[in-house]
């Protein structure tokens, strides 16, 4: 028989719902075990927190991808190497013998230029001693930043659409997801909503700036009145700043910590795998005043205990690179941006410009599909170009939008571009 919930409450209000589509039989699960005659009752239950998502649909796609041989736009990663002096600071640090842990929180070489490209960037003073935790990527990041500021019951405040990983980090924290949507296809928020939901009690606010998987950059005016509220209502701001130097048409991005009354309630995160084409490395941190990053390195302590200990001396090398690296960073990105919205006008298919990051959410409401994962599936097989469906970054049921990423190359664009073509409507 099916396990049913034995306390069934309003959609949308509890934590622990069953999903009914994934259920699956008792017995037919000890069949399959060889236990047909077991005791039903003495089979403990794994964690219900783990019921109410999914696996990432992201790196489903990758997978599927793979399957059938496309074109992989889905996944956020470069196609290109990492710049050269970064490689060979990684094989002289492995020479070195540098095969050991660091300090859990992250060796001191590495802390020191953090702190120090942090404060060229922000102009603000960073101690590398009290204010850093180097973690396992942006992601455990995330992670170790909910678990250090919130505890089970509190309430979670972030955009819609979202990172796929905001979502679960709250849930595994034991906190509830509070939503505030971003309208399209300027994905733009209603500030009475903004507000609304500040008020509901938010012991945390999570903000990507620039946004994946929208490409927004928030403005300076906008990013204030998410501060103005932080203030009044006493809360903690989260950021995930990973593409803080992949912004297009002039635009800046503007660090939240940066802003009056910030510095003492922001929990920066970042990684060096965007910035430095190193996805692969898993090298982010957390930056926060020293009373919260004591706590911080707590957790990141018994979640992983420490990054890579070779890559981290690596990437001193990267970290004290001048200005016109970014510059070109962004110009590359620029460029690659408008290969891939090239083809995409070129569909008649709707699409929003980004601003900033690296991912384009393309309108595919025309072809009248009830589910995005299936022509995801049939876009990889029959098209050649794997995306991301855009149902993995909402909360409510949407399927009018996949996910496209353009940090390829050129080559990699164009090829992809041409299969797109296919998509062309009459």
């Amino acid at each position: 028989m099916e396990r049913a919930c034995p306390k069934p409450v309003a959609a949308g209000t509890c934590l622990a719902v069953c999903a009914p589509e994934r259920s699956f039989p008792v017995e037919r699960f000890l069949l399959a075990a060889g236990g047909a005659g077991a005791n039903v009752a003495a089979m403990p239950a794994t964690s219900r927190r783990t019921s109410v998502f999914t696996e990432s649909l992201i790196r489903e796609m990758t997978r599927v991808a793979q399957q059938h041989g496309a074109i992989n736009l889905a996944q956020g990663f470069p196609d290109t190497d990492p710049p050269a002096s970064l490689v060979a600071a990684a094989k002289a640090a492995m020479d070195a013998g540098r095969h050991q842990y660091a300090i859990t929180w992250g060796s001191p070489e590495l802390r020191e230029a953090l702190a120090a490209k942090l404060t060229r960037y922000s102009g603000l003073p960073v101690d590398p001693q009290r204010e850093l935790v180097v973690t396992c990527g942006a992601t455990e990041a995330m992670m170790v930043a909910m678990m250090t500021v919130c505890d089970p019951g509190d309430r979670v405040g972030l955009f819609s659409p979202f990172y796929e990983n905001y979502n679960a980090d709250a849930i595994l924290t034991g906190a509830t997801p509070v939503h505030v949507p971003l309208q399209p296809p300027g994905y733009g928020f209603d500030p009475a909503q903004l507000r609304a939901a500040f008020a509901s009690g938010l012991k945390a606010f999570v903000l990507c700036n620039p946004s994946n998987p929208t490409g927004r950059v928030f403005t300076r005016e906008e990013l204030g009145q998410i501060a103005a509220l932080a203030e009044e209502f006493d809360t903690f701001v989260i950021t995930d700043e990973v593409y803080e130097h992949i912004v297009f048409d002039g635009r800046k991005h503007v660090t939240f910590v940066t802003l009056p009354g910030m510095a003492k309630r922001t929990l920066t995160c970042s990684s060096l795998s965007k910035t430095f084409s190193i996805t692969g490395w898993r090298l982010g941190y957390v930056h926060a005043p020293a009373e919260i990053i004591a706590q911080a390195r707590k957790v990141h302590d018994f979640l992983t205990v420490g990054a890579a200990a070779p890559l981290q001396h690596a990437v001193v090398t990267a970290l004290g690179y001048g200005p016109e690296y970014y510059v070109q960073l962004a110009a590359e990105y620029a460029a690659q941006r408008d290969i891939l919205c090239g083809y995409l006008d070129q569909t008649g298919l709707a699409y929003t410009r980004p601003e900033g990051a690296y991912f384009v959410m393309l309108d595919i409401s025309p072809f009248g599909r009830a589910s995005d994962i299936e022509f995801s599936h049939w876009m990889a097989r029959e098209i050649g170009v794997a995306p991301v469906p855009g149902s993995s970054f909402f909360p409510e049921p949407e399927n009018r939008f996949v996910r496209l990423n353009f940090a390829k190359r050129p080559t990699t664009l164009h090829a992809a571009g041409e299969r797109l073509l296919r998509l062309k409507r009459g």
